[in-house]
């Protein structure tokens, strides 16, 4: 019986391992950020963006003065918000320009 169920899981593996649609590889985290910022290099400008928004808001927080801390929450949730649809705004940008703008093939048939 137990040969029958090492087969099984063989077979399984075998059949999870034709059918994946990525490869994975084994990477570290700082392999991952250099892969993910050349395929995007928005994304190094978006986790900045994020670095600053929090340390921005980390300050403003401590020198409020008499606002309410859900007066003041609020109003960096909506800030932080703007932050991330810019980013997004440009990342879709940029790669548009890089499929349609910057890497045009040339046409297959050449006018005569």
């Amino acid at each position: 019986m137990k040969s029958r169920d090492v087969t099984v899981q063989e077979t399984h593996k075998d059949n999870m391992s034709s059918n994946q649609i990525f490869d994975y590889v084994d990477e570290s985290q700082s392999e991952r950020l250099a892969r993910k910022s050349k395929e995007m290099p928005v994304f190094p400008i978006g986790i900045a963006g994020l670095t600053m928004a929090c340390l921005y808001g980390a300050y403003k927080f401590k020198n409020r003065g008499s606002m309410s801390p859900s007066v003041f929450l609020m109003q960096l949730r909506v800030g932080a918000q703007g932050t991330v649809v810019a980013c997004l705004t440009l990342g879709l940008a940029y790669s548009m320009c890089k499929e349609y703008v910057f890497d045009k093939k040339p046409s297959l048939a050449e006018p005569k």
